[in-house]
């Protein structure tokens, strides 16, 4: 491992100077996904800048029924927060979904939002790949790629984002608050990360600098919520394929749907069109099943990963089912 100095700022502002001013520092919280990457090779900084604390852990209710969660918050204290659990069950779902319980002590709310790929490639310092060394290759493509992307991939790049935490957020609706050198800003949650385009090596829309403070989330909406992962093993795997729900039934028709997918883009994937779909149709599987190949109608699978499809599908289906039946 590279030699790297190590900094703790009094606060936000001079850690966002720090990591703004030098071009080799990166910030580290509960550095559950940095450190591996450290020692893997794939990263090297030369400056460790740790705002654990630096940016607020607390779990604050708003007074319009929101919460506004410090970007430190541990993933253990937030799922277990008696607030989350009856009013955001969804978020505490995912986050009880996501690694193991060590981790979970550890990894905080920004952290998570920012972890990097698990693809074997980005992993691996003897392959090319264009998300760690841009202009290499994506090797991905023609080699292993069971777990990739089927949507929204680009041809330099096929790996998908792996948290559970940010599916469940962009279903809700969540606002990320970013303090960065040119003072603090907001952006949805939905905003933040980026699909692979030409510039894999970009996960998200953040500048050197920017450090997530803060994450809000509105009221809790209507209606039922659920979240469902499907995965090669029962703990500490990554999604195949996540659904993230809540859905509204009237009469027994969908009144208002939102749908979030994990495991299957660079990004948390917004099930827009499967969401239009359901509006005002019965709350029926046939409804449900319609809505879920509305959304895949736009995928790509590659040659080893066409199974994503069917078990998309059936996953999408059997979540809004869940849902939808009140059961």
């Amino acid at each position: 491992m590279k030699p790297f100095a190590y900094a703790t700022p009094a606060d936000a502002k001079r850690a966002v100077e720090l990591v703004a001013g030098d071009p080799e520092a990166v910030f580290v919280a509960g550095g559950t996904n940095l450190v591996d990457l450290m020692r893997l090779g794939v990263a090297s900084p030369g400056l460790l800048v740790d705002v654990a604390g630096s940016v607020a852990r607390g779990i604050e209710e708003l007074p319009a029924g929101g919460l506004r969660i410090g970007a430190g918050a541990r993933n253990a204290d937030l799922a277990a927060d008696p607030v989350v659990r009856s009013r955001y069950p969804l978020l505490a779902s995912a986050l009880l979904n996501g690694a193991s319980p060590q981790l979970r002590n550890e990894a905080t709310t920004g952290g998570n939002l920012l972890q990097r790929t698990r693809c074997l490639y980005f992993g691996d310092v003897t392959k090319p790949c264009n998300k760690r060394e841009p202009g290499t290759g994506c090797p991905a493509r023609e080699g292993e790629h069971r777990n990739h992307a089927i949507l929204g991939w680009s041809e330099v790049c096929v790996a998908t984002h792996p948290s559970d935490m940010a599916v469940a957020l962009v279903a809700l609706e969540a606002t990320v608050h970013v303090e960065g050198a040119s003072g603090a800003r907001t952006l949805p949650v939905a905003e933040l990360h980026r699909l692979p385009g030409e510039h894999p090596e970009r996960d998200t829309v953040l500048e050197r600098g920017d450090l997530i403070t803060a994450v809000e989330l509105p009221a809790p909406p209507p209606g039922r919520s659920g979240y469902r992962k499907v995965r090669d093993r029962a703990s500490f795997a990554f999604a195949l394929v996540s659904v993230a729900a809540i859905v509204e039934v009237d009469d027994g028709h969908v009144s208002s749907a939102r749908i979030a997918l994990g495991g299957l883009a660079h990004k948390p994937w917004r099930a827009h069109a499967a969401e239009a779909a359901l509006v005002g149709a019965p709350a029926d599987e046939a409804s449900f099943t319609r809505a879920a190949e509305a959304e895949l109608a736009a995928a790509r699978p590659l040659r080893d990963n066409a199974y994503k499809l069917h078990l998309a599908r059936n996953t999408i289906v059997a979540t809004l089912l869940a849902l939808g039946s009140g059961t």
